[in-house]
């Protein structure tokens, strides 16, 4: 054996991701998907055992969380599932549309038929994803539907924006996708973004990623005021 197997061959391969990591992107799908009901207590006990991990783990993923908006420390209480605030969501809905608006007007000014196609390619995927039932692979074609979007034409700022948002976009997201004929009303009104970008036609590419939003947005509203009223 030379010298340099000799070196590689015990060696411990770093797992792609930390327990830590793994733990994080578990609570965070539970809550998304709605397994963790808003306002439900987090007991870092049952998390523990759930997760199969430290109780240290458990309190920086909470942590993290919180930091996302995902989770609210109540006194005397502690970490419980935010509730989702109706006016945050308005807000987060009048940024998505401003920035999406912008860069699908850029897209179809580019014209550029690679980025057609990439729009194109997520747009299956959403449709198939929906027609499987994987809500989670809807919200992670959406994502690269967006990407694309933005970061096609260069505007990587604003895509990072987006990006410091995407754990409410999604949390909000989750909900709207499972509503009564979005699965065909979603990918319908992006196909009418990426076709305004085939054409080359800013004007119509903005004014058709301002209408999803528009209506993702009422979808969420009342949504969330039914659950206000309800809680």
């Amino acid at each position: 054996m030379n010298a340099d197997l000799r070196e590689t061959a015990i060696r411990v391969e770093r797992p792609a991701k930390t327990l830590r990591e793994l733990a994080l992107e578990k609570v965070r799908d539970a809550i998304v998907d709605g397994y963790f009901k808003p306002g439900e207590r987090l007991v870092e006990r049952d998390l523990c055992a759930q997760l199969g991990v430290s109780r240290t783990i458990v309190r920086e993923v909470l942590r993290h969380l919180e930091s996302e908006g995902l989770v609210a420390s109540l006194p005397n209480k502690g970490p419980i599932v935010a509730r989702l605030d109706l006016e945050e969501a308005k807000q987060i809905y009048e940024i998505r549309g401003a920035l999406e608006g912008m860069a699908a007007r850029l897209c179809a000014e580019r014209r550029d038929p690679a980025i057609v196609a990439a729009l194109d390619k997520s747009l299956r995927g959403i449709r198939e994803c929906y027609a499987a039932r994987d809500m989670p692979g809807v919200l992670n074609q959406t994502s690269a539907f967006y990407q694309t979007l933005f970061t096609s034409v260069g505007r990587h700022v604003a895509w990072g924006v987006v990006n410091l948002l995407t754990v409410r976009i999604n949390h909000l997201r989750s909900m709207t996708i499972k509503t009564k004929n979005r699965d065909v009303e979603g990918p319908a009104q992006m196909e009418l973004i990426v076709e305004a970008i085939r054409k080359g036609d800013g004007e119509a590419a903005c004014r058709a990623a301002l209408d999803h939003v528009a209506r993702a947005a009422a979808i969420a509203e009342t949504l969330l005021a039914a659950q206000q009223a309800g809680g």
